[in-house]
C-alpha cells in the first residue's frame, strides 16, 4: 500500500483540491508540504498529534515537511472554532513558545541534512508594509467570499474584530511565500481550516498563474484532533513538566471504547493489517487495545523506556499491587498545613485532580475519593502530619485517577 492510500485507509483525509495530482506527488516523494502551528502556549498538546504523525509518515515516504511556526499569525489569532477573541500575546511570549515547539517537534521529524525545514512566519509577516499588503494581496480576496467562510460566519453574531478578519489573508500569504521561496507545493491542515487554506491556493494561482500547482489537503482534526487533546477541561500536553508521562499514558488508556481503534488507526504507526485484525475486538479486548494505544503514543513522545515504566505502574495499580514509583506526584510543604492539618480538597486542587474545591467536595460526597485505599465521605476531611507517616499518601479519584501526595 502506497502512502496516499495508507492515509485514506487510516481515515485521515477529509477533502483535497486535486486528488489525482496529490496522490502522484505524495506516492513518489515529490511533495514539499507545510503544516502551520500557532504558538499560543509553551507546549504542543495531544491535539497536535495528527499533524505531527502525518509529517512523520510523509517524511518516511520521501516527502519533505516544512514545520511553519506561526510567530507572526499568532500575533493576530485564528478565529476558527472560537466564540471569542484569543488573548493577545507579546512577541517575547511567542518567541519562547516557538522555541519550546521546536524541541518537541524534533521527536517526530528529522531536520538533519535538509530533510525537513522549520521556519517562522514572523520572519516575513512582521516586516510587511501594510499598504503593500492591501495592494498586492488584499486585492486578490473577495470580502463577500470571506464572510461566507465558516470560520467567520460563526463569529459574526458575537462579534469579529477587523484584526482577526485579517487572519485568512496572513495565512494565505504564508503559502504564497513558501511556494515562491521554498518550492512548497502542498499544505495540510484541519478540516476547520479549509476556507483559510483555499485562500492560499487561490492567491498563488491569481499571483502566479493557473499553471502554479499549489495543492491543499485537510485532515479530520475537528472530530479527532482538537477534541482528543483535552480532558476534564485541561489540555493534555506533550511537555512532561505539564502532563507527566503517567498522566499522558492514562489519558490514552482511558479513551472511550468507540474511539480506541479509530485513534490507533489515525495516530500510531502499527501496520494497517494489524489494526484491521483488531476491528472485531470487544469487551476485555478493547482494554488491551487501549493499552496498546497508550503505550505506542507514550513511546512516541516520552521514549520507549518511559513508556514501559508507566505501563508497569498502571498495571500494578489496577491489579492492586500499588507500585507508586512512577505515579504523578504533588508536593505538600509545611506552610500548606494550618494547625498541623490540610484539607483533602486543598491537596486535590493543588494536584490538579479537580478545578475547584467545590468539585473536590462533591466528588468526596459522592463516594468517588479514597486516601490510601480508604474511601472518604466527609467533604471537609483533613489530613494531619500523622497521615503522612510513610512520607506520602495515595489519593484516588474514581477508578482511573491516582496521585501521590508527598510530604516535602
Amino acid at each position: 500500500m502506497q502512502i496516499y492510500e495508507e492515509l485514506v485507509a487510516r481515515g485521515l483525509i477529509a477533502q483535497v483540491t486535486n486528488e489525482t495530482e496529490i496522490r502522484e506527488m505524495i506516492n513518489n516523494g515529490k511533495a514539499t508540504f507545510y503544516i502551520g502551528f500557532d504558538c499560543t502556549a509553551d507546549s504542543l498538546t495531544a491535539g497536535h498529534f495528527m499533524a505531527l504523525t502525518l509529517m512523520k509518515r510523509l517524511q518516511m515516504a520521501g516527502n519533505k515537511p516544512i514545520a511553519l511556526i506561526g510567530g507572526g499569525t499568532t500575533m493576530i489569532g485564528d478565529p476558527s472554532g472560537r466564540t471569542d477573541m484569543r488573548k493577545m500575546l507579546t512577541r517575547e511570549d511567542i518567541n519562547h513558545n516557538a522555541e519550546c515547539f521546536k524541541r518537541q517537534m524534533e521527536k517526530f521529524i528529522d531536520f538533519s541534512d535538509g530533510k525537513a525545514l522549520m521556519v517562522n512566519n514572523a520572519d516575513w509577516l512582521l516586516d510587511l508594509n501594510y499598504v503593500d499588503v492591501l495592494r498586492e494581496v488584499g486585492a486578490c480576496f473577495s470580502v463577500n467570499n470571506m464572510l461566507r467562510a465558516e470560520c467567520y460566519k460563526q463569529r459574526m453574531e458575537k462579534g469579529l474584530s477587523f484584526f482577526e478578519f485579517n487572519y485568512m489573508i496572513m495565512q494565505s500569504y504564508d503559502f504564497y511565500y513558501l511556494f515562491k521561496n521554498y518550492n512548497c507545493n502542498m499544505q495540510f491542515g484541519g478540516d476547520d481550516q479549509w476556507s483559510n487554506m483555499l485562500g492560499g491556493t487561490e492567491l498563488i494561482r491569481k499571483k502566479l498563474g493557473k499553471d502554479a500547482h499549489a495543492m491543499t489537503i485537510t485532515l479530520l482534526t475537528d472530530s479527532q484532533g482538537k477534541k482528543m487533546g483535552k480532558t476534564a477541561g485541561n489540555a493534555v500536553w506533550l511537555d512532561p513538566n505539564k502532563t507527566t508521562p503517567f498522566e499522558f499514558y492514562q489519558y490514552w488508556r482511558n479513551v472511550g471504547d468507540a474511539d480506541v481503534l479509530k485513534c490507533i488507526r489515525m495516530l500510531t504507526f502499527l501496520p494497517i493489517e494489524e489494526i484491521d485484525a483488531m476491528s472485531s475486538w470487544e469487551g476485555s479486548k478493547l482494554n488491551t487495545a487501549k493499552e496498546i494505544l497508550a503505550f505506542e503514543l507514550t513511546k512516541l513522545v516520552h521514549g520507549e523506556e518511559e513508556a514501559k515504566k508507566v505501563q508497569e505502574t498502571a498495571r500494578a495499580i489496577f491489579s492492586g499491587t500499588s507500585n507508586s514509583e512512577n505515579m504523578p506526584t504533588v508536593e505538600i510543604h509545611a506552610n500548606d498545613f494550618a494547625d498541623g492539618e490540610i484539607a483533602l480538597a486543598d491537596i486535590m486542587l493543588k494536584a490538579g485532580i479537580v478545578s475547584s474545591k467545590g468539585e473536590a467536595r462533591r466528588a468526596i460526597q459522592q463516594g468517588g475519593v479514597s486516601v490510601d485505599d480508604n474511601k472518604v465521605t466527609d467533604p471537609f476531611k483533613k489530613l494531619s502530619n500523622e497521615d503522612f507517616g510513610k512520607g506520602y499518601v495515595i489519593i484516588k479519584k474514581g477508578k482511573k485517577v491516582f496521585y501521590k501526595a508527598i510530604l516535602a
